[in-house]
């Protein structure tokens, strides 16, 4: 999977040349990879700095400090997520509702288990316990995963109320990403992804439009 930060990169004021864009960018993507390689702990701006080819200096220009690395780097990848998102809502305007459930299930599965992007996120939940900025911005993240599955509920079964309808979207979010802790690979095991992948979609499914 090839990150996409383009879009969020592009918001930044004080990225209005194709040069500065092309350098943050780096930087980004050079911070992304160290995370998920060698944790917080690892992630030094020195070291992205020589990861993305240029000066600490120019690295410093465009972000500060790690922190401010860290924010920006977290806050890209809540945007790409919630882009990922977006595209299936207009991609499966007017298909029935279960495709656009099981197709956004599907997303979920796939973030979780792509290695780059599941190491970030294991890291981010460590450091959401004391890192203030990683506890708000999980918080965020997890209240956007909530919000997209409680309407795709509603669409299913409207008879279910909105408190109702979020306390399953809420076990839905939370049983998706309880799986990241079995590490699943759907390269080196496909047959057991694919295994795993139809009893989400059974089990979920269920949930989403039980009575």
């Amino acid at each position: 999977m090839t990150p996409t930060l383009d879009s969020a990169l592009r918001n930044k004021p004080s990225l209005t040349t194709e040069k500065g864009f092309g350098r943050a960018r780096a930087i980004l993507l050079a911070a992304r990879a160290l995370l998920a390689s060698e944790g917080y702990a690892g992630l030094s701006m020195r070291r992205v700095a020589q990861d993305a080819g240029m000066s600490l200096s120019n690295v410093q220009h465009y972000y500060g400090n790690k922190e401010q690395l860290l924010e920006a780097l977290l806050l890209t990848t809540m945007d790409e997520f919630q882009a990922k998102m977006d595209r299936i809502a207009v991609a499966m305007a007017g298909r029935p509702q279960v495709e656009r459930f099981l197709t956004t299930i599907d997303m979920f599965l796939d973030e979780i288990t792509e290695p780059v992007t599941h190491a970030i996120f294991f890291e981010i939940w460590a450091l959401a316990s004391r890192h203030p900025f990683a506890s708000s911005l999980m918080g965020r993240m997890m209240g956007r995963e909530r919000k997209a599955v409680y309407g795709l509920i509603r669409g299913l079964n409207p008879a279910i109320g909105d408190d109702e309808a979020m306390q399953r979207a809420i076990l839905i979010v939370a049983q998706v990403e309880g799986l990241m802790l079995f590490r699943l690979d759907r390269h080196a095991r496909p047959e057991q992804f694919a295994a795993v992948r139809a009893s989400v979609h059974k089990v979920l499914l269920s949930l989403a439009t039980v009575p």
